[in-house]
């Protein structure tokens, strides 16, 4: 079985409630209804309930058992409030005005409904910048304890690949941070791991990428992995976390034998790998995914206090419905 349809099966197992934050594209339509159809979630669209209804006939689809919630004409004072005094909690003064004006834009709305409780995940991101919705949810939904700042990852599974989870690795950080710090890279790790254990219930095998394998090689670059390593160890000590290595390290035995003297619980054996910076991590997962055929789910995003997911703005039907199967799979773990 796919790793996605696994995934679906979990989903449907309790489907959460998910709101789509960009209704108004045809796409989201349409992978609403089937989510909805195959049990994956129950589905709030955010838009225009005219234009969305007539966009769904046009397309043949019958919306009646979805929820359409407009944020221009929605009632909204529970989320000024809400709003309001998360700010003052950080010590920012926000207006009624200025929160109703942040709060009536689509990710906005859909991001502080997550936060309220009155849906359980977001996702969105066909149609607008990853930037866009990250900051919607740092400011609506915040962060988890610990963590300081938002990352994200991909799922990646690849045909025929013995290594990994049978073929099957979390690539990370490869859509948010371009040059994280040694402190950040250590969250990414500690976070990554978690998202490999809570949603694909792997026992996580975290590896440090760099293009040196335990001091083979002295660089500054080198350093911040080798240091990121030493702090996701601390923040995590129950994890198996270890580095750095050369990719060939990390995930093929014959090799992770020759070129790491000692023991390690992670080299050889990776199925979560920590690239230590965007230009690697972006790169490798679009070298995964069309050269080797793999099927690539994400950007998802992680760190946050609540599930909030972004897609890409080429997205398929079939990957927005996997994200929403994702998201599910997340809200139940909280």
């Amino acid at each position: 079985m796919r790793l996605i349809d696994e995934i679906k099966e979990k989903a449907k197992k309790n489907p959460m409630k998910i709101v789509l934050a960009e209704g108004e594209d045809e796409r989201t339509i349409k992978s609403a209804k089937i989510s909805l159809d195959e049990g994956l979630a129950e589905i709030v669209i955010l838009g225009n309930a005219d234009r969305i209804r007539s966009l769904g006939q046009s397309v043949g689809l019958d919306l009646k058992k979805i929820e359409i919630i407009d944020p221009e004409t929605a009632p909204i004072e529970k989320y000024i409030k809400l709003y309001i005094e998360s700010r003052s909690e950080s010590g920012k003064r926000i207006t009624e005005g200025m929160a109703e004006k942040l709060i009536r834009r689509p990710l906005y709305f859909g991001a502080i409904m997550v936060s309220a409780g009155d849906v359980d995940g977001m996702v969105a991101g066909c149609s607008s910048l990853t930037a866009t919705v990250v900051k919607s949810a740092q400011l609506m939904i915040g962060l988890r304890d610990g963590i300081t700042s938002p990352s994200s990852y991909f799922i990646m599974s690849v045909p025929n690949c013995p290594y990994g989870e049978k073929g099957n690795f979390i690539y990370a950080d490869a859509g948010v941070n371009p040059d994280p710090t040694p402190q950040e890279l250590a969250e990414i790790a500690v976070s990554s791991a978690y998202t490999a254990r809570d949603l694909l219930g792997w026992e996580p095998k975290v590896a440090m990428l760099s293009f040196s394998t335990k001091g083979s090689a002295a660089h500054h670059r080198v350093d911040k992995v080798i240091e990121a390593t030493k702090l996701a160890k601390e923040m995590a000590p129950d994890i198996s976390i270890d580095g750095e290595f050369q990719l060939d390290s990390a995930i093929v035995p014959e090799v992770a034998i020759r070129k790491v003297k000692d023991p390690s619980p992670v080299a050889g054996k990776a199925n979560v790998l920590i690239f230590p910076d965007l230009d690697a991590g972006n790169i490798s997962y679009k070298l995964t995914q069309y050269l080797a055929k793999a099927e690539a789910y994400g950007p998802l995003l992680q760190g946050f206090a609540k599930p909030i997911n972004d897609l890409s703005r080429g997205a398929s039907i079939d990957d927005i419905v996997g994200v929403i199967a994702i998201t599910s799979v997340q809200s139940q773990k909280r």
